[in-house]
């Protein structure tokens, strides 16, 4: 199974989508922890953007194809970005599930008031892309991001996937 995992900068995304993959004990691919390993840290043009999403659709599609569940983090602020894993889950047959992860602007603020290991978004980067963000074509889950809630996040992203499973 491919499940994407959507969100703005600060939403807590990738907090929940790397305890959603250790959950499910599926393959976790970040577009944060990609740019860095293609050394291309700073290079936010759309084109740079692309090929770290053609990156990870690579990674994904070797772990799908290995019979692995998919757990892919990223922003997926633009359809063209979505459009690339919901080809790569009709070419390789597996279903697909996306989730979109919010969380109040100020809390987004504060979260991105710290530095974060592999992210080198910011507010300004946050407002950005949410005025770039193009709404979604897909079913999706949304799931509200608080300080104290991730277990509540994770319970809901399981009973949708085993739902849309079933």
């Amino acid at each position: 199974m491919l499940i994407i995992v959507a969100g703005l900068p600060g939403s807590g995304k990738s907090y929940f989508a790397s305890r959603l993959a250790q959950r499910l004990g599926a393959r976790y691919i970040s577009s944060d922890i990609t740019r860095k390993s293609m050394s291309a840290m700073g290079k936010y043009a759309f084109e740079d953007k692309l090929e770290v999403y053609k990156e990870m659709g690579r990674e994904a599609a070797t772990a799908l194809r290995n019979g692995e569940t998919v757990v892919v983090d990223a922003t997926f602020y633009h359809q063209k970005m979505r459009d690339l894993f919901v080809t790569l889950g009709v070419l390789l047959n597996k279903p697909l599930r996306y989730l979109k992860v919010e969380a109040d602007e100020e809390l987004i603020r504060e979260r991105l008031r710290h530095p974060r290991l592999d992210s080198e978004a910011d507010f300004s980067v946050y407002r950005y892309v949410r005025s770039q963000y193009e709404d979604e074509r897909h079913d999706h889950l949304v799931i509200e991001s608080t300080d104290d809630n991730i277990e509540q996040m994770l319970q809901r992203a399981e009973e949708y996937i085993k739902l849309k499973h079933d």
